[in-house]
């Protein structure tokens, strides 16, 4: 291929890509402060590292945004794509694609109203205050044997929490601390609940919260007095409130926030149910371990950060691109994932559609020879019970009478046929039978000769 050319170009005119992207990045940096943006949320990503990506549109036009961790980490609850949204951000450029983009410092939902100003404003205070610390928080017990409920005692809440417990611990001990959870004198008794709680020294975690409601209606969560009453509590907390789009101050200030109470419910109760597929132990090993790389990653990465006296642009640029590298990595390994279930689901339908008809053979041939065997072993005890009856009889013989008769011998017996053992038993005249051994022989006494005639 020729291009044509009207004069010649010199190479010391000429700049890189790269050269290109910074001095538009700088010259945006400069020509813009923080500004004000509005718009509709859409393309939202959040990457383990938890910095977060979307993009803002309107009707004409679109713009990618950029919110990083140290940004974003108390803005309650977490946007979703279709919200309109309020950001505070800077002009810059990713030089890594050339793309123009929104650095962003502070979002809101447009429009937000005096409660949700006062929200913020306490949100902040307490935040000053170090209530929302995470080295404050308590961890939950691994084995609880008595949790206290704080809420009201005729709420949908209540009920839904004894459920899910009755249904994965049954032998949890339950303590229900009733208090109103909304209007005037909520938060008196919410905060008179949790000492309560913490002087009868029975229960191992508490539950504190309430179902779903508008801001008004979840306002005395959002209360200072409460707060401070979370905080001040040596009982780990878990705040419960309303449904999972739902944030009050406890959220923050609480050891653990629950999306709603059932959900509370089942983080302090094991599900004894509960099976593992190995295929989904395999994908949740896979995915620590990635997570545990890209973790010491990102670790070295801050510490490389934290030695620098003033952090540049470059490296939010890096993380930048290993939070993409990371969500392209995560999308094969799915793929790959998704494409060994679908090879194991068909070798075991082939394994299934495989038919018996040999196994059932040989079980047949075995049967018979099995019987073949028993056949032969029932006429060897046959043969064998034979000669042993025969060699009884020979010896049973050997004792017979009737053995003693061939030698000579004869059974004398009277006419009653009772056996003579001695003369004495017989008269002249008298008639005897006398048995050998092939007859009997009906005689008559001529003459008694006994021993002591003798």
């Amino acid at each position: 291929m020729q291009f044509m050319q009207s004069k010649t170009l010199h190479s010391s005119t000429a700049i890189s890509v790269s050269e290109l992207n910074r001095q538009a990045r700088n010259l945006l940096e400069r020509s813009f402060l923080t500004i004000q943006v509005e718009g509709e949320l859409s393309n939202f990503v959040r990457p383990s590292s938890g910095h977060w990506y979307f993009t803002l549109k309107d009707d004409k036009a679109q713009v990618r945004c950029a919110m990083f961790r140290n940004r974003n980490q108390l803005i309650r609850p977490q946007p979703k794509n279709g919200d309109k949204v309020r950001v505070a951000a800077k002009v810059s450029l990713y030089e890594g694609r050339g793309d123009y983009q929104l650095i962003c410092e502070h979002l809101q939902p447009a429009g937000s109203g005096s409660l949700q100003a006062a929200f913020d404003a306490l949100k902040l205070k307490l935040q000053q205050a170090g209530l929302f610390a995470n080295e404050h928080k308590k961890a939950l017990p691994a084995h609880p044997r008595h949790v206290g409920i704080i809420t009201s005692a005729t709420g949908a809440a209540v009920h839904d929490i004894l459920n899910v417990l009755k249904r994965r611990a049954p032998a949890l001990q339950v303590t229900i601390y009733p208090t109103a959870v909304q209007g005037e004198g909520a938060a008196d008794q919410i905060c008179r609940a949790l000492l309560l709680a913490e002087a009868h020294q029975s229960c191992d975690v508490l539950i504190i919260g309430r179902g779903g409601g508008s801001q008004e209606d979840l306002w005395s969560f959002n209360s200072e007095k409460v707060a401070h009453a979370v905080f001040d509590c040596q009982l780990p907390i878990i705040s419960a409130v309303g449904h999972e789009v739902d944030v009050v101050i406890t959220d923050f200030v609480a050891d653990v926030r629950a999306p709603t109470p059932s959900a509370a419910a089942e983080l302090i109760s094991p599900d004894q149910q509960q099976l593992s597929v190995k295929l989904k132990q395999l994908e949740q090993r896979l995915f620590r371990q990635l997570k545990q790389t890209l973790r010491l990653s990102r670790n070295q990465l801050e510490n490389l950060q934290s030695r620098l006296r003033h952090p540049t642009q470059h490296l939010k640029e890096r993380a930048q691109q290993l939070d993409h590298l990371e969500l392209r990595l995560i999308t094969n390994i799915q793929k790959k994932l998704a494409a060994k279930r679908n090879q194991h689901a068909l070798i075991e339908n082939r394994l299934y559609n495989q038919k018996p008809e040999q196994l059932i053979l040989q079980r047949r041939e075995q049967i018979r020879s099995l019987h073949t065997r028993l056949n032969t072993c029932i006429q060897s005890d046959l043969q064998r019970t034979k000669l042993q009856l025969r060699s009884l009889m020979a010896q049973l013989h050997t004792v017979s009478p009737l053995a003693t008769l061939e030698r000579g011998y004869a059974i004398a017996k009277d006419d009653q046929g009772r056996v003579i053992h001695c003369a004495s038993q017989c008269q002249v005249d008298d008639t005897i039978s006398v048995q050998l051994h092939d007859g009997n022989l009906t005689c008559t006494i001529n003459e008694v000769n006994s021993e002591e005639t003798l």
